[in-house]
């Protein structure tokens, strides 16, 4: 009832004629760009007079414009800032629209969305961000590896590509990150999200924000949000832009990729479809998925548009299992099915008040079957075989593994809607500063059905209604940049929960020739998951739901340094965190005879360390970005007894203490060459097959690709992986890939 009525306020609101930009003769008014025409809001606007004195001062709003009222008549000098980009000046007299692009920096800055839900220069947000570009995301496949160089973050993927791929984000855990597409949320209820078959196609950037959001986001927002933004359609022609592609590499690798953009008038789209095929190089792990994805925007009026959002994903990989260990399954499967659709409508109400209306659908079906029982085998490492205590003789011995049949079923859906407000008070030059006010309403509606199909017995089936209301004030004085807010989230499982967030960017310097901008920043947040369904409702008595779980917690304080140097040509980041975690859900045996089993809130964890970023643009067509994280973390309070690398005193499993990353990129004429090195430190983690393994030793992944764009609108490309040809696991018993290589053509046209 409260989002219809919320619904019915913003239509009527779009019935209001406003007229926005209507021009009168004292009145000067324009947009600032960047040079691929997206919109720069929050710049600085000086109107100065003709001796140099400021007159005004403004700030461009979400669009990137910008408005002076009540002028004389007589020559005025405009200069526009913003971190990252060149001063822009030039001389205008009431009456002018003008079109302002701002060249970039060697080193720029992203204009980010998720750290605030508005749209915000990264130089003015507190909070640690890191911005995969869409022409970065074109030169990978699965956005799972694309994410792998992201400070602070472990991606670890069970075997080749198609198997699970989970993220873990300084310290937290795998289901502690928060998945948007276009504000439409991804992950499961209880806020599991795999990256398996999750590709980076049609996407134009995606934005990744650390540190505990649930104030913004709500439940599973604990150690980091992950948005990805689909390709919007631009008028580069009269007429559609179209592009093909095709490639091929080892392991039977097939790619083929199809898209189709433009704008006609008020409408823009943006549709493309791909298919990957591959025999990756165990037994039983090929991988086939399918995606399709679309974006239509409409401009109803001036300052009101609706777009809708579609994309699907269809995968299937087999699942030998893990063959380091022993023989592979070579009939079990993995096949998941993923249909997600959004619409958006927004309003610029008035010059100050901007209003959107967001209904958003998610659902992930997921089949884990296995119909044929394999033989038994004894697990065995190098000299290490399983053993297991036989109570008939009193001893350990060789311990042998059988393969059950299964046919599971894992179906959730995920009705969303939001509205959000966003006011904005004051300007940019007064002593009060300049405020921006959010207050957003969401409804989540999570469904699930999951249970074991072979073998009927005690499916969950289940319904959770969850209400979040958010207040947001962010206030720019000057130099600082200072954002406070504050979440109450009403769910169905835990009741209700108040999670606040502050964050804190000042700029000690403003920048220089030399020596740039030095910003200090101060973040600090509170994070919450809910149980998963099965946690909270299953009826199975070997795995009984409890209802009085409580929420799974964070509390975080990062603090960190930014300093641009080298005439803007070099940018030195450095972080420091501390997180803890508490009430993390854990299975806890409650009768053997017979027996029965339910979940507690059991753990507690915490996890510190420091990130250091260091990017570099010494010439003309190269530039290079390098990262090194530190994490120190343990297990305080051990919520299972099953394994003893889950122990308290134990290292967090498969986060390690150190990684890091370097990526350089070089454009020369029209050859592009792209090197990755990620490198991944020494690491807990269990075999859970009775080995006794409870580390996994460090690796080096470089990949190294190049792209040729001729000048018949053909691009030639080619990819190699693993260059090193190194054999490691990301997870025990599963082994990654060795050297891959893919080449093959684009047409665009």
């Amino acid at each position: 009832m409260t989002a219809r009525l919320l619904s019915l306020a913003l239509l009527c609101s779009l019935l209001c004629p406003v007229s926005l930009l209507s021009q009168s003769p004292g009145t000067i008014t324009g947009t600032v760009l960047d040079p691929a025409r997206a919109p720069l809001p929050r710049a600085t606007v000086q109107l100065l007079a003709a001796g140099g004195a400021e007159l005004a001062r403004t700030r461009t709003d979400a669009q990137g414009r910008f408005r002076f009222e009540g002028l004389a008549p007589a020559s005025y000098t405009l200069t526009i800032e913003l971190v990252g980009f060149d001063t822009f000046t030039a001389s205008v007299a009431p009456g002018a629209a003008l079109e302002a692009v701002l060249a970039v920096r060697p080193v720029r800055e992203r204009v980010l969305v998720t750290a605030t839900r508005t749209a915000a220069p990264s130089a003015q947000v507190g909070a640690s961000t890191t911005v995969l570009t869409g022409e970065e995301l074109s030169r990978g496949v699965m956005l799972g590896d694309l994410l792998r160089p992201v400070p602070g973050a472990a991606v670890v993927q069970s075997g080749a590509p198609g198997a699970f791929a989970s993220l873990f984000v300084r310290g937290g855990e795998s289901d502690h990150n928060k998945v948007l597409l276009d504000g439409i949320v991804l992950n499961e209820p209880g806020g599991a999200y795999f990256f398996s078959n999750l590709t980076a196609e049609n996407l134009e950037r995606v934005e990744v924000v650390r540190g505990p959001q649930s104030a913004l986001f709500g439940s599973d927002a604990v150690a980091s949000v992950v948005q990805l933004f689909t390709r919007r359609g631009q008028a580069e022609t009269s007429r559609p832009r179209f592009s093909f592609s095709l490639e091929g590499g080892n392991h039977a690798t097939g790619l083929g990729r199809a898209a189709v953009s433009g704008e006609a008038g008020r409408f823009d789209y943006s549709l493309a479809a791909a298919r990957l095929s591959t025999e990756n190089q165990a037994p039983n792990s090929g991988f086939r998925n399918t995606t399709l994805s679309g974006n239509f925007g409409l401009a109803l009026r001036e300052a009101t548009s609706l777009r809708v959002i579609l994309r699907g994903e269809l995968g299937q990989a087999g699942t030998p299992g893990q063959t380091a260990f022993g023989r592979p399954d070579l009939d079990a499967f993995f096949r998941r099915g993923d249909a997600d659709f959004g619409v958006t409508l927004r309003d610029q109400t008035t010059p100050f008040w901007d209003q959107r209306l967001t209904y958003g659908f998610a659902q992930s079906r997921q089949v884990s079957r296995n119909l044929l029982a394999d033989p038994p085998f004894i697990p065995n490492f190098g000299d290490r075989v399983a053993e297991c205590f036989d109570f008939f003789t009193g001893t350990f011995g060789p311990c042998l593994f059988f393969d059950f049949t299964s046919d599971f079923l894992n179906l959730t859906r995920r009705h969303h809607v939001s509205y959000q407000s966003d006011w904005r008070a004051g300007a940019a030059g007064s002593s009060a500063g300049q405020h921006f006010f959010t207050f957003a309403f969401e409804w989540d509606r999570e469904l699930g059905l999951l249970g074991e199909r072979l073998f009927p017995g005690p499916a969950v089936e289940a319904q959770r209604d969850n209400l979040g209301y958010v207040f947001q004030h962010q206030a720019l004085w000057g130099r600082l940049y200072l954002t406070n807010g504050v979440r109450v989230e009403d769910n169905a499982s835990f009741g209700t929960a108040v999670v606040p967030r502050s964050s804190l960017a000042y700029f000690l310097r403003a920048g220089g020739e030399s020596l740039g901008a030095t910003k200090l920043k101060f973040n600090f947040g509170l994070g919450i998951k809910e149980p998963t369904l099965t946690e909270s409702f299953s009826p199975s008595p070997f795995f009984l739901g409890n209802p009085t779980l409580a929420p799974e917690r964070t509390r975080s304080f990062d603090f960190g340094v930014e300093q641009r140097f080298w005439s803007d040509r070099a940018k030195l980041e450095v972080n420091w965190f501390d997180n803890r975690f508490r009430d993390l859900i854990g299975f806890e045996i409650t009768s053997f005879v017979p027996f029965t089993g339910s979940f507690f809130n059991l753990g507690r964890t915490k996890a510190k360390g420091t990130e250091v970023v260091l990017e570099l643009a010494p010439g003309k067509g190269l530039h290079g970005r390098g990262s090194y994280t530190f994490l120190d973390s343990e297990v305080t309070e051990s919520g299972t007894v099953f394994d003893p690398v889950f122990a308290a005193g134990s290292r967090l499993l498969r986060r390690p203490k150190h990684s890091g990353a370097v990526q350089v990129f070089w454009d020369w004429k029209r050859l592009t060459v792209v090197s990755t090195a990620v490198f991944v430190g020494r690491r807990t983690d269990s075999d859970f097959s009775l080995l006794g393994l409870t580390a996994n030793p460090g690796y080096t992944k470089w990949d190294l690709g190049a792209s040729y764009r001729s000048p018949h609108r053909v691009t030639y490309f080619a990819t190699v992986e693993n260059l090193l040809n190194q054999e490691y696991m990301e997870a025990l018993g599963f082994p990654a890939l060795k050297l891959t290589f893919r080449a093959g053509a684009r047409v665009d046209f």
